[in-house]
């Protein structure tokens, strides 16, 4: 039976990067399991299957639809922002990486069949995004150390947790501190550090839970100098985080929040935004890009508090 009238909503866009983290593992599975994901929500999607070189123009194609829903990791997120910003699509969220930073700080389910319920029937929300010079990220930017732990990582044909391990242990050889001069909000400062960690809103150093952002919508940066003369105390610093000891008065050389940082200097350094490991221009500006991304967050049940106040 035909009902004349009734405007049926168009196919949710689902664009997936098939190239990493869950998704690669899915192998052949990863169409049937998308769309058995959908098929509890009733709603149609329009999948496609991509190589993470082939999602920023697919995104872009996109960007005219209500909602868009993207599957990767954090740096394909990243990437999808950087589309997304100030264009009237949403991007939902459909966690296919290793670490899932932001669908964490969302409240997405890490499950795909919760997440993609959320996709198809979740609330229109907005979000801060960090800048760095032309590029946004929704999580971190860094400076230093972790870059360098990146590429030395993405060299090795292993998968990333185990990449890791000899990585960080050629890295963390011939680690040494850099001397950065920054202008935070207008003040000029100097700090010696060998990791420069530039967060999208607050992370927390709290033990129950480090890590976590209570909030996206704050707009500040956060700025954290790791204090470590060496690879002794680097790695002391390392076990303090997985342990939740780190101290603000004796493992920071600096940590503060602020609305923009500038890093000074000539040439070009290596910037890991969201994980993904990018060269940038110095003197560098980073800074805070209030609500200049509308997500698809879970639906807060009447009497609660939503996690982010403002509706798209």
């Amino acid at each position: 039976m035909v009902h004349l009238g009734v405007e049926m909503p168009q196919p949710l866009p689902v664009l997936i990067n098939r190239s990493g983290g869950t998704a690669a593992a899915l192998g052949a599975r990863l169409e049937e399991t998308v769309r058995e994901a959908f098929a509890p929500s009733g709603r149609a999607i329009d999948l496609e299957l991509l190589d993470g070189g082939e999602m920023a123009e697919a995104i872009r194609r996109r960007s005219r639809a209500p909602v868009v829903a993207v599957g990767g990791g954090d740096g394909t997120l990243g990437g999808a922002a950087q589309a997304l910003r100030g264009k009237r699509a949403a991007l939902a969220i459909l966690p296919l990486g290793t670490r899932n930073h932001l669908a964490r700080a969302l409240g997405i389910p890490l499950d795909l069949a919760e997440a993609a319920t959320v996709a198809a029937t979740g609330e229109r929300r907005r979000m801060d995004l960090g800048r760095a010079g032309e590029r946004v990220f929704v999580n971190n930017a860094s400076i230093g150390i972790y870059p360098q732990l990146v590429r030395e990582r993405d060299r090795r044909a292993l998968p990333k947790w185990l990449g890791t391990i000899p990585a960080a242990w050629r890295v963390l050889r011939t680690m040494r501190p850099r001397r950065y001069r920054l202008a935070v909000d207008g003040e000029l400062r100097e700090v010696r550090t060998p990791l420069l960690f530039v967060g999208n809103n607050r992370y927390s150093l709290d033990p129950r839970t480090l890590g976590h952002r209570e909030s996206l919508e704050e707009g500040r940066l956060s700025l954290c100098a790791v204090r470590a003369e060496g690879p002794g105390h680097l790695l002391k610093f390392a076990c303090k985080v997985l342990l939740g000891l780190a101290d603000a008065d004796t493992d920071f050389e600096d940590l503060l929040e602020a609305r923009a940082i500038t890093v000074e200097g000539e040439g070009e350094i290596g910037v890991a935004l969201d994980g993904e490991v990018v060269k940038m221009a110095l003197p560098l500006a980073l800074d805070i890009l209030p609500a200049a991304l509308g997500v698809v967050a879970p639906r807060v049940p009447a009497g609660r508090q939503p996690l982010y106040s403002r509706t798209h």
